[in-house]
């Protein structure tokens, strides 16, 4: 099946004012890049001419600058959901001139699938190959792009040649049914394959094809410190002890861990204790770390919804294909993510927080609750579903201006109905059985820097003893956000 050839420039002219275009991807990798670059040049175009010109734009996750960096500043994006990691997009989002809106991973795809976000008009993807019958098959992320190609009007694929013939049978492509007709996810292991290695498409929809050459490039990790370090050990000793108890099956269980230096440091962590047993991992997001583990037979298999990696390590998979060929998968996120799956699996969540409060509720998304950071992602999905959810934060930020433990987060995103066990490099809360009081005893022993632990206890003393169930004194709940607004540091807080 020969797909008309287009040059960037002409699919972007098909893109009208008012279009709510899905774009496919994952975490910044695998997303189309010629044809978003090329329409933020035509609605730059149109902008001059005086012209109207902005789009609604719905992803998977995370995209590459060719489209939150570029799209953003040629003012060109009306509304965004779900996920978003750009500081251009982040700054139109919180100036109000991007309607945003925050959504669970694992949902955005059947929120699409259900019609709840209104006419897909037009689905981008990236492909890395295009089978003879016109089939799609992928590239590095699956993300919900074979929802999107499912639902949209019409469709344009950019086929990047720099994975051509290096991908194929990676994917495992499979979308619900919507209810009822809705069945069993029939995934019992991370290795369990349950739909094909292709996107299904319509040839009719299909507008034309964008030839690129272009890799991700994916930005380096930055070393890990004492800090990240500490925080990866003590998550594995707790993980360790945990297994010795038999709180954890003798042999393991998989693991899902989120983005950033943390989540390599506990993952680099667990793989170099040798009392953690080989393990898989049913995740979001593949990182370098990952793939430095199976080539050392520390992980036996790896399901996620993208593959996050630098450009050396994308390398190293592809020269070593006999060895990560069988052992790495991806799939939708809407399976990657899904609460039956995470549920059923055992998977022990590893996530990170901006900030906890000593009750145990995670702030994961507002900065002092009011300025988003990047979106709640796929941390809720596995907190709330698994069978152990951690979160691990550094215990301060702005070099000690900060406290990421506080009294009462400013925005909840994972309450402390989901969160198990809390972690910074000060130590370890278990909040497994506690009440309130003692989860708050418990976390400023534990996880509070020592510049804000008395601060904390003072706060914890103005309700404890009150007959208050949780100890919250609301006149001063936010003092030390409020000492951060008015000084600029939160240790100027005065309690009254």
């Amino acid at each position: 099946m020969k797909y008309p050839i287009l040059t960037a420039e002409e699919a972007a002219s098909l893109i009208k004012n008012d279009y709510t275009i899905g774009i496919g991807g994952f975490s910044s990798v695998g997303t189309p890049k010629a044809i978003p670059s090329a329409l933020a040049k035509h609605a730059q175009a149109l902008h001059e001419k005086g012209e109207e010109f902005r789009v609604g734009l719905i992803t998977g996750g995370a995209t590459g600058k060719q489209i939150d960096t570029e799209l953003s500043l040629a003012h060109a994006v009306k509304f965004r959901t779900p996920f978003q990691s750009n500081k251009d997009m982040r700054a139109a989002i919180n100036s109000g001139e991007v309607q945003y809106f925050d959504v669970h991973l694992s949902m955005i795809g059947q929120d699409v699938n259900y019609g709840f976000l209104g006419k897909i008009d037009v689905a981008i993807v990236e492909a890395s190959d295009i089978t003879e019958d016109g089939k799609i098959i992928l590239s590095t992320s699956v993300g919900i792009s074979p929802t999107l190609v499912k639902v949209a009007d019409k469709v344009l694929i950019e086929l990047n040649a720099s994975h051509t013939g290096k991908l194929t049978g990676m994917h495992d492509i499979y979308i619900p049914e919507i209810p009822p007709y809705r069945k069993p996810i029939n995934i019992v292991n991370p290795g369990d394959r349950i739909g094909t290695t292709y996107v299904d498409v319509d040839p009719k929809k299909v507008l034309g094809v964008v030839m690129t050459d272009c890799r991700d490039n994916m930005a380096p990790f930055t070393p890990l410190n004492e800090e990240t370090q500490t925080i990866g050990n003590l998550v594995a000793d707790f993980l360790v002890k945990e297994l010795k108890n038999g709180g954890i099956p003798k042999e393991f269980l998989p693991l899902q861990s989120g983005v950033g230096n943390v989540a390599n440091a506990v993952l680099g962590a667990l793989g170099d204790n040798p009392e953690v047993p080989a393990f898989s991992m049913f995740t979001e997001v593949i990182q370098n770390s990952v793939m430095d583990l199976i080539m050392k037979g520390r992980c036996n298999y790896v399901t996620g919804s993208s593959l996050s990696l630098t450009e050396d390590a994308l390398n190293m998979m592809y020269d070593n294909m006999n060895v990560f060929g069988n052992r790495v998968l991806l799939r939708p996120q809407e399976i990657t993510n899904h609460p039956e799956l995470i549920r059923r699996m055992g998977i022990i969540a590893l996530n990170t927080a901006l900030e906890a409060d000593i009750f145990g509720n995670i702030n994961s998304t507002h900065v002092s609750g009011t300025k988003m950071m990047n979106g709640i992602g796929g941390s809720a999905d596995f907190a709330r579903n698994a069978y152990l959810s951690i979160f691990t934060t550094p215990s301060t930020a702005k070099g000690g201006l900060i406290s990421s433990i506080v009294p009462m987060v400013t925005h909840t995103d994972s309450s402390e109905h989901s969160v198990r066990v809390i972690v910074t490099e000060q130590g370890v809360a278990d909040l497994r059985g506690k009440s309130p009081s003692q989860r708050a005893r418990l976390i400023i022993e534990n996880c509070a820097h020592p510049d804000y632990k008395q601060l904390l206890w003072d706060y914890l003393k103005l309700s404890e003893g009150k007959g208050l169930h949780t100890p919250h004194s609301l006149q001063n709940a936010f003092k030390m956000h409020i000492a951060l607004a008015e000084t600029g540091d939160m240790r100027n807080c005065k309690f009254a």
